[in-house]
């Protein structure tokens, strides 16, 4: 740059310029209209190491960096200085030994008394120190960024006050599904499930990290796709330098596979237990029941002993059966395969029938019973002997944990629409650490007591189950030491009182012209059984195999076979189906099966079975369905089993 010489007129004031050639901190110079440098200072001398007579009369452009005068910048800066009448700006400017500095500058617009342009004010302020703090905090917070955004196992974004997303790592949307792009400026309570959202709670969560800095929680929340995943959550209240709330970080943490690996520890745990209660309960009525038959195989035993080492087998029998029976139930409640036989039903007559269910153990016991039911009838649609088995496990778990001498209540009553049925007692009570989980599998009180007391803990589960399949809803209150005892209350849709109302008789009938066929390939069921069905009166053969049973049918004609569905040769179903095609007047056939299942069921209808029976049978249901099913058929009475095939003497 070439140099001129400038007529440098004095400032009028002295003592201004002395002020600013003295101030060492910022460089201060005069430039002329076409910018010229005119006067120097000394923070100029200091800041930018020219002389005064190494710069006055170049031009200022000296002090910018290649790039800067490449592209006219020095030009563009004095021509908003006059269109302004001021500029700032800030930039790379180069000293005398060609090193650099960050500058603050301000060009000044300068014109005479006639609004004449005569030239430029120039302060320029070395900034480099703060530049590079700021460039240290940028690149700082740069790396923090680049931190948060490659990390892919959490969550990690930002919230405005109001709890809109403003920021969002890899980690959020691999572990949401949303892409930045698609959530950012949504509230995030979009994560929640709605009835989280209808109650209130993620506003909650802002509140209380707004109160305590920091809040943390874990729960269910959603992704993008609907499913669900298991969040451990921490909201962080973030403040500015002077105080101001500016918004939250929060960090989620998918821990899916922890909450069910804990939950599978948690059944297994509850499993192990239930295992070893079951080979309790299953061992218990085993002991009672060999000491009977010692007793019954004991020579010169007496009429008394007979009578009751028989009633022992049968009260130990019928607890093991009511133990399987649960076991069956719940299998088939958790498979969906449980069929319930809808009709109308009054239940005061199912309070009664549940009642003397369970009026051995409440006598035993010492308890007083009171009843209470509406005079009218209570009508509801329902299976009949689900909603007994409902009511006796409701006043079984009653009795067995009410100490001797307590007090039972059965009540119904209507209520609105609604059946209520209510089972109160006077017990211990249920604490309340247990009170939610009363309705869950193997679930029981008091642990010890529970198992001394007998049960697997399946009874209220049950129930729940049974009660929700007929549309209704049950509940437990107990609030011990305030309130003794429990009540569990059952709700029932009531319906319009039938027309008529069909009773079931279980009057004896006459059974001695009737001719049955028992098949079976254990030995002992069948010969029981044949004996049972002979004191009734009923005639009857055996058959301990598949062939054996279809030559018995054909050759003696039986009104009815009951027929064991494992069998060798051929099994029940062919038995049945042979029958059926090869015989002009088959008998009728009942299936007797340690099967159960829907499915079992359908097969033996399917094979010609007028009913599917499961092992043990109950007799007295047994006699009913058959008698039921000959006076539907009026069975030819001149049959009779043949010899060869008599049970023996």
């Amino acid at each position: 740059m070439r140099a001129r010489t400038v007529a440098i007129e004095p400032p009028q004031d002295a003592d201004y310029r002395h002020m600013v050639d003295t101030l060492g901190d910022y460089a201060m110079f005069m430039l002329d209209a076409e910018g010229y440098v005119r006067s120097w200072n000394a923070g100029a001398r200091r800041l930018k190491l020219f002389a005064p007579e190494d710069i006055i009369g170049r031009h200022f452009s000296t002090f910018y960096t290649e790039d800067d005068i490449a592209r006219n910048w020095p030009a563009q800066e004095l021509r908003y200085a006059i269109k302004l009448g001021r500029f700032e700006d800030e930039g790379w400017r180069v000293r005398k030994n060609g090193s650099r500095f960050w500058a603050n500058i301000i060009i000044t617009k300068l014109v005479d008394e006639n609004g004449r342009h005569i030239g430029f004010s120039k302060i320029t302020r070395d900034l480099t120190e703060r530049r590079q703090q700021e460039e240290a905090l940028r690149q700082s917070e740069e790396r923090f960024r680049l931190l948060v955004d490659g990390v892919s196992d959490y969550a990690i974004f930002m919230l405005n006050t109001h709890g809109t997303i403003v920021s969002w790592n890899a980690g959020a949307e691999k572990n949401t599904g949303y892409t930045a792009a698609e959530i950012i400026g949504h509230h995030f309570s979009i994560f929640y499930p709605p009835d989280v959202i209808a109650s209130g709670w993620p506003e909650d969560e802002l509140r209380f990290a707004l109160r305590d800095g920091r809040f943390e929680d874990e729960g269910w929340r959603l992704r993008k796709d609907g499913t669900r995943f298991w969040a451990s959550v921490i909201i962080t209240a973030l403040y500015n330098q002077q105080g101001q709330h500016r918004g939250y970080a929060k960090v989620t943490r998918d821990l899916t596979e922890r909450k069910r690996i804990s939950a599978l520890e948690d059944e297994s745990r509850r499993i192990t237990s239930f295992l070893a209660m079951l080979g309790h309960e299953l061992r218990n009525p085993l002991a009672p029941i060999a000491n009977a038959m010692t007793i019954l195989q004991l020579p010169n035993v007496q009429a008394d002993s007979i009578r009751l080492a028989s009633e022992i087998i049968e009260r130990q029998v019928r607890q093991m059966t009511r133990l399987v029976d649960d076991l069956l139930d719940v299998g088939r409640i958790t498979s969906g395969k449980v069929h319930l036989e809808f009709e109308a039903v009054d239940l005061r007559g199912v309070l009664m029938e549940a009642h003397e269910a369970v009026e051995p153990m409440i006598k035993a016991k010492r308890h007083v019973m009171h009843l209470e039911f509406d005079d009218s009838e209570v009508w509801v649609r329902g299976d009949r002997a689900r909603l007994i088995q409902i009511v006796s496990n409701l006043l079984n778990n009653a009795a067995k944990f009410t100490q001797p001498g307590g007090r039972l209540e059965l009540i119904l009553k209507r209520l609105g629409s609604n059946a209520r049925i209510v089972v109160r007692d006077n017990g211990p009570g249920i604490r309340a650490k247990v009170l939610p989980h009363v309705f869950g599998l193997f679930v029981q009180g008091e642990q010890e007591a529970s198992r001394s007391l007998g049960g697997l803990g399946l009874g209220l589960s049950l129930v729940q189950q049974l009660v929700i399949m007929h549309g209704g809803d049950v509940e437990v209150r107990s609030d011990p030491p305030i309130s003794p005892g429990t009540e569990f209350v059952v709700q029932l849709p009531l319906i319009a009182s039938p027309a008529t109302n069909v009773l079931r008789s279980t009057a004896p009938r006459s059974a001695g012209h009737r001719y049955v066929l028992v098949v079976d390939d254990n030995l002992d069921a069948s010969l029981t059984l044949q004996l049972l069905l002979q004191s009734m009166g009923y005639r009857t053969a055996v058959a301990h195999d598949g062939p054996s049973a279809l030559q018995i049918a054909k050759d003696s004609e039986p009104d009815a076979i009951l027929l064991d569905i494992g069998l060798p040769g051929l099994d029940g179903l062919q038995v049945a189906e042979r029958v059926t095609l090869e015989m002009a007047r088959p008998p009728l056939m009942f299936a007797v099966s340690g099967y159960g299942q829907q499915s079992d069921r359908e097969a033996s209808i399917a094979a010609g079975f007028q009913e599917h029976l499961t092992k043990p049978l109950d007799i007295g249901k047994l006699v009913q369905l058959l008698e039921e099913a000959f006076k539907r058929r009026e069975p030819d009475l001149s049959r009779a089993p043949p010899a060869a095939h008599a049970p023996p003497a």
